[in-house]
């Protein structure tokens, strides 16, 4: 199953990172993003490691944990690492595949690539993450 443009721009709409974006510079950021295939069983992501993706399950379930505890089970539309592509910071948890999963991953390569070139898209993930560091602080 391959997502159409039109899909693609809609589940990025809904990450809290590209929320306040256009619809030219969601545009962008799909073109960047890819699909693949990953089987049951395949660790996502490593608690302690560097993020250097964003990934976007778009079929099957996965499973996090921290210290070894399971604490949530992904299903379709959610979504880890978006934090990661910009913050550089060590992941706090792992997610690993429960089933064959069929995910959208943008890489922090393709990521920076995209940043570099387009203010809007800068300007727009750095108030995303303003907003989600320090929402209450006084304007």
């Amino acid at each position: 199953m391959l997502l159409r443009k039109d899909a693609k721009i809609e589940l990025l709409k809904k990450v809290p990172l590209f929320a306040r974006l256009s619809k030219r510079a969601l545009q962008d950021v799909a073109h960047i993003a890819d699909e693949i295939d990953l089987p049951a069983g395949k660790e996502m992501a490593t608690e302690g490691d560097r993020g250097r993706e964003f990934v976007v399950l778009l079929e099957g379930e996965a499973q996090v944990t921290k210290g070894g505890k399971r604490i949530n089970t992904m299903k379709n539309g959610d979504f880890f690492g978006e934090i990661a592509l910009v913050t550089k910071m060590p992941r706090t948890a792992s997610v690993t595949a429960t089933t064959d999963v069929h995910v959208l991953v943008i890489t922090e390569r393709a990521f920076d690539a995209l940043v570099k070139k387009s203010p809007e898209v800068a300007r727009g993930v750095a108030e995303a993450l303003a907003e989600r560091v320090a929402p209450e602080l006084p304007v």
